[in-house]
């Protein structure tokens, strides 16, 4: 009797009752605790609004309730790789449809092609979208995103670079008052043209590996996002450099006059060349921002004055730990902190293939950021490669000094990687003492020096017994 009442319990909740339960049941797309750049542009896990497919399955009322309770539980469909897009439409209720087709491990088969036509015919039911395609199957659908799509939420289309031998731009006709999040890679979007989609009220603007006929004055560029006030999300990124040069020449034919304050921006990020970047940063603000991001293209020369003029920077990012890491044809800065709820993060990467470029690159950037590391006490460098014999892979220990300088604050330098002997016997001849120079030039808080037991001999010797001699002994810990 006891068995048959637990049993039959939840049969006794209202429907009221069972709709907060079903409503807990809905998972987030995005975990609280996501940091993975890639996942957060692209909206999340997808996969997860089939959430209720099995829960409609389990009796007559439950599969009643939650269909009649669209609305209220966000009920979708999901169109994506082996789906049977024409069975779902003709059998399943009229519920919004997600078309995903974003996995760059599946090959869109004719199957999934017919059955993303077909879902994208549907206009007045497509909620989002979001497809990675190749040049034949890009140019078909991308025609078929005319007229009007009433609920559009969030469209994401990235094509191949293959493309780039064309200008790909979405349809005049595509017209869409309610999207919300706009991510295009290899495609142009005539921001701001009377025919196309609102922009008012975007929070989310991601325009990836931008064609290089268009790079268009940063002018013209803050001008158009001028027209979006509540963006929270923004990413511009180019497919490949334009020299420094040019840009300063375009900068000094039209002077930066444009000034534009995001109030909500949280998130942003740059592919391209630092004088594009820091024309950007002189004329906007962001006093909300919580993530840096910046993709460098390789350049002997890194001037960005107003780096640090951007959203405040200092008083917004201030971090106890920094790591810089060199690995196989990229090197890149990272830091990260928490207040809280809110994650903050700076990641500054630039690709070259040889060390000494990478070294001298980061030098360069670190400076910049310079007063960013007011709060820094532990720095930790790592190399994860072995750099070839090459002459451009040789390292001038003045490279090194400069690297480090930024960081006077810091009281615990940690070396790590693959190949920390050799980091650390780098490390160990640019820190050695001239004559007449004081030891306490560079890192004159630094307190512990950390390296693994993996390290041969010891380094550092004349740089320790240097600064004990000063008077500021260095605690040497192997791991």
């Amino acid at each position: 009797m006891v068995n048959r009442f637990l049993g039959t319990f939840i049969y006794f909740l209202n429907d009221d009752s069972l709709l907060n339960i079903f409503s807990l049941c809905r998972p987030s797309l995005i975990d609280k605790d996501e940091a993975n750049s890639d996942l957060i542009i692209r909206g999340g896990h997808w996969a997860r609004e089939r959430w209720w497919y099995k829960v409609a399955h389990v009796c007559r009322r439950w599969r009643y309730l939650i269909l009649g309770s669209v609305s209220h539980l966000g009920l979708c469909l999901h169109c994506t790789y082996g789906t049977p897009v024409a069975d779902m439409l003709a059998y399943s209720p009229p519920l919004p449809l997600i078309i995903d087709y974003l996995d760059e491990h599946h090959n869109i088969t004719a199957e999934d092609e017919a059955g993303m036509m077909l879902a994208l015919q549907q206009r007045d039911r497509v909620r989002r979208i979001r497809l990675r395609m190749s040049v034949p199957t890009s140019q078909r659908l991308i025609m078929t995103l005319d007229e009007e799509f009433p609920i559009l939420e969030y469209l994401y289309i990235a094509s191949s670079p293959t493309m780039l031998r064309t200008i790909s731009i979405l349809p005049k006709t595509f017209y869409a008052p309610h999207l919300r999040h706009l991510i295009l890679g290899n495609l142009t979007f005539p921001i701001g043209s009377p025919q196309h989609t609102p922009v008012a009220g975007l929070v989310t603007l991601i325009m990836m590996r931008i064609h290089p006929s268009l790079y268009p004055h940063p002018n013209v560029l803050l001008q158009k996002l001028s027209l979006m006030p509540q963006l929270e999300k923004l990413q511009i990124g180019f497919h490949s450099p334009v020299p420094n040069r040019g840009v300063e020449i375009q900068l000094m034919d039209t002077p930066m006059m444009t000034h534009v304050t995001f109030p909500n921006l949280r998130w942003f990020g740059f592919q391209g060349v630092s004088a594009y970047l820091d024309a950007l940063l002189s004329r906007m603000a962001a006093p909300s921002l919580e993530k840096f991001f910046v993709w460098f293209f390789h350049q002997l020369t890194y001037t960005m004055p107003n780096l640090l003029q951007f959203s405040s920077t200092k008083e917004n990012f201030r971090f106890s730990t920094t790591r810089v890491i060199f690995e196989r044809n990229v090197a890149f800065l990272k830091m990260d902190s928490y207040e809280g709820d809110v994650m903050r993060r700076v990641y500054v990467e630039v690709r070259c293939r040889n060390f000494d470029w990478q070294v001298s690159s980061m030098a360069q950037i670190l400076d910049a950021l310079s007063p960013m590391f007011s709060a820094v006490e532990n720095l930790r460098v790592a190399l994860k490669y072995s750099p070839s014999s090459e002459e451009h892979n040789v390292v001038d220990g003045t490279q090194w000094r400069e690297l480090l300088r930024p960081f006077r604050p810091v009281n615990a330098l940690q070396l790590e990687g693959d190949e920390v002997n050799q980091l650390a016997a780098e490390l160990s001849h640019s820190l050695q003492v001239n004559d007449g120079e004081s030891p306490m030039e560079l890192l004159p808080d630094l307190k512990n020096l950390i390296y693994s037991r993996r390290v041969s001999r010891r380094p550092f010797k004349a740089f320790i017994n240097a600064r004990k001699r000063a008077g500021h002994p260095i605690t040497l810990v192997r791991r």
